[in-house]
This record gives structure tokens, sequence and C-alpha cells, in this order.
């Protein structure tokens, strides 16, 4: 019996949760039970793993387990970019390889399609729009950025708008940046308003329990999985708790679960929105990769992120809340001089899992095992997709798509402690002070 010792422990400031649409939480599961499928983690990629799996298999029970709150932790804390582009940082033009991109485009469009229809089908109140994103650069090597991945874009055959500051102002109300790239393609949610809706629409027979932490697990032949009441019992164990795979014994020494913050300010006034100026809602990212990532929302609060940590077991402290703030409070008074009386009102930390070499995992990890996992920041496409056309693998299936992320290279190791957590440290610090006026 393996016990599962980090468990999901998320900060209780997450403003996407707090400012989302009311839900009444499933209850905790209180008892044993069987199941023929059980997925762990009620994310974007648990949410689309079970209700596939649901279609796939309507006279079995699909068990959907989630450790906290539908919304309340990881999916739910994210900026809420539904990105159909490619963006590889190890390439000099973001793109790399064609042939890759443009199965990462088709795979990350066939996301937002799932994603769309989901919400148009069942009317979740998530925000969702079609307003593109702008990548914004402020210093020479953001600019130089914005040069290279134009390049690629069009090597990639793929829309996009230059934008120079004297218009920039137009479209998101601040002097702050010289030059954005702006593309068409991304779709904006609010997340954990999202995942909300999406747990509340689930196919007749998933049964999702909340509040329900996995205590530890017995592989074989059946999947033993306890909890504070009891156990579960499945033939097959699906994975979609990205970083906390870990925990399960898997892909051990090959995730790294860093942290970025964000704060979310208060609504602004109608005369602060009119000394804004700009659209109603937008969406910027950084051509630094360190660099602040902004939203203004359709209830017209700012949200800034930026900051990263690694944290090995999964969760954030008070410290580096409080530090991610002060950065925040930085950042914010640098581009919104205008608004200097508006205050934060939620700071959140929210985890990513990463691997060194960019990679996913999707496949098989033991004898019936499964799992999509280390979304590397695109949790909300990858994810998605992932969760869907691994069900559509366990009905078996097989396309493009399915054969793509299971040839797909995997995670790589990483180096052995204390060394991992000095070089994972150290490099975010550096790329956050190189970063310059993009943070």
């Amino acid at each position: 019996m393996k016990i599962i010792k980090n468990l999901p422990k998320d900060n209780q400031e997450c403003g996407w949760f707090h400012t989302s649409p009311k839900r009444v939480p499933k209850p905790q599961l209180k008892k044993s039970i069987n199941a023929r499928f059980v997925v762990i983690g009620a994310g974007f990629t648990g949410l689309a793993a079970a209700r596939q799996l649901a279609i796939r298999f309507p006279n079995d029970e699909i068990v959907l387990v989630e450790a906290q709150e539908v919304g309340f932790g990881t999916a739910g804390r994210n900026s809420g970019f539904v990105i159909d582009l490619p963006h590889d940082i190890g390439a000099a033009d973001y793109i790399g390889d064609l042939a890759v991109a443009r199965k990462t485009l088709h795979l990350q469009q066939q996301a937002q399609v799932l994603i769309s229809d989901l919400v148009a089908e069942n009317n979740i109140d998530c925000g969702l729009e079609r307003a593109g994103k702008y990548q914004c650069a402020i210093e020479p090597k953001g600019l130089q950025v914005l040069d290279a991945y134009k390049a690629g874009l069009e090597r990639l055959n793929q829309p996009y708008t230059i934008i120079e500051k004297e218009e920039l102002q137009q479209h998101i109300g601040i002097h702050f940046y010289q030059k954005a790239l702006y593309t068409p393609g991304t779709i904006l949610i609010e997340p954990a308003a999202f995942v909300k809706g999406a747990a509340d629409c689930l196919p007749s027979n998933v049964s999702l329990y909340e509040h329900t932490a996995i205590t530890s697990v017995q592989y074989g032949e059946k999947i033993v999985l306890g909890h504070e009441f009891g156990n579960i019992t499945a033939d097959k164990l699906v994975l979609a708790n990205n970083g906390f795979a870990s925990s399960f014994g898997f892909l051990q020494g090959k995730l790294l679960p860093v942290f970025t913050y964000a704060s979310m300010t208060r609504p602004l006034t109608v005369a602060e929105q009119e000394a804004l100026g700009g659209k109603a809602t937008w969406g910027i990212i950084p051509a630094d990769p360190f660099g602040s990532t902004l939203r203004r929302t359709r209830d017209n609060r700012l949200i800034v992120r930026n900051s990263m940590s690694f944290n090995p077991k999964g969760t954030c402290t008070e410290s580096q809340l409080k530090v991610a703030y002060q950065r925040h409070v930085q950042s914010y008074q640098r581009r919104f001089p205008m608004l200097k009386n508006v205050e934060f009102e939620y700071t959140w930390g929210g985890a990513m899992c990463l691997s060194r070499n960019h990679m996913t995992f999707f496949g098989q990890l033991a004898p019936n095992v499964y799992g999509s996992l280390c979304c590397n920041g695109l949790g909300t496409t990858r994810g998605t997709m992932g969760g869907h056309l691994l069900a559509n693998w366990l009905a078996g299936d097989r396309d493009d798509m399915i054969d793509f992320l299971l040839n797909s290279e995997k995670p790589c190791a990483n180096p052995p402690q204390p060394f991992l957590s000095m070089g994972v440290n150290l490099n975010l610090m550096m790329g956050q002070h190189k970063a310059g006026m993009e943070a």
C-alpha cells in the first residue's frame, strides 16, 4: 500500500473562485464503493476524461474524485487564456518544428471547440469571449521576442496584427507598452466559473465526489483507493491530477510543481473605467515568460499575474504570497498610474506542472493505471484535449491526435535533490530579475 502524503491545500483568496457563480458542491464520499473507472482530479483534464468516459461507456458508473471543491484548486487559478497557437519557448521563432507545431495547433483548436460547445450547450456562465490576446513588450529583449514570434507565425501561416504604442492605448487603455503582437484565435474564460459549470452538467452516469482526498492506493488487478471513510475499488484508474501524480508513485523525479501568483482588484467605478479607457475586456501575455500577465474582466476588475516559486509539496506559503503581492502592487502601479487608488481584493497562488523538456505525459503508467499529466501551463487546452482523447483511447480508438500524444517525447528526469531545488529556484530568481520592466 502506498500512502499519499502530499495533498492539495490551496490558499483561500482565489479571486476567480469567489467572484464566479455560486454552486452547491457535491457531497463528500462517506462509504466504500466499486466502479469500473475512477478519475482523480476534477480540473480541465479530469472533467473532460470523466465526461467522455461516460459517453463511451454509458452502462458503467464513472467516479470522479476531487480533493477540494471544484473550481477552488489549480484549474480555477489560472489566467483563463484558452490559446490556440503553439508557443515553444525553446525554439528561436517560438514555433520550432513545423510538423509538431501544426499538430499542436490542431490539438489546441479542437480543445477550443470542446470548451465552446460545452459552454453553449449548457449555458455555462463563464464569460467566454473570442477576444484574442495581446502579447506585449516594453524592453528591447521583449521587442525581439515579438519579431521572432511574428516570423514563426508567418511560417505557420497564422494571422496576427502588430499594434504600435500609439494605437495600443485604444485597445488596452494604458501607455506602458511599446508594442503588441495581437493574435485573434485565443478565447478568454473565467476558469473557476467554467469548471464549476462543467462539473454541474456531467452525464448522469458520472458520480462526482468533492472534498474527498485519496490518502492511500494499492495497485494490482484491482485498484484500491483509500479515503477518510472507506475505499474505492476500481477496474481502471485515470490520473488527472498533474503534479500530484508523483504522490501516487508516477513520474517521480520528472515533474516540477511551480507556483504562479495573481492578484485581482475590486471592481472599477464608472469614473475609473472612463479613466482607463480601452476595450471592456482583454488579456495580455508578456513577451518575457517571467513578465506580467494581465486581464480585464467583464465585471471590470483588473488581474496581475507574475512571480514564481518552486514548491515540491504542491502548496505555497504565506510568506510567498506576501512577496508576490508586493510585486503585483509594483507591476500594477507602473501600468495603471491613473488607477492608483484601486486596491487588490484577492491574492492567490496556483500550481503549474512543468517538465524540464516542456513535454507532457499521455498514456499508460502501470497495469490498469492511465494518465494525462504535466500540461506545462496549457491546462485549459492540453488538459481538456488530453482527458478527452485518453477516454477515447481507453474505448479502443486510435487517430492522428491520439498517436501524436502517445508517441510524443515524455517528461525527462530532473537532477537529484538538493541540487534540483537550488537550480530551479536560482533559475526562477534570475528569470524574474532579467525580465526587468516586463515584470
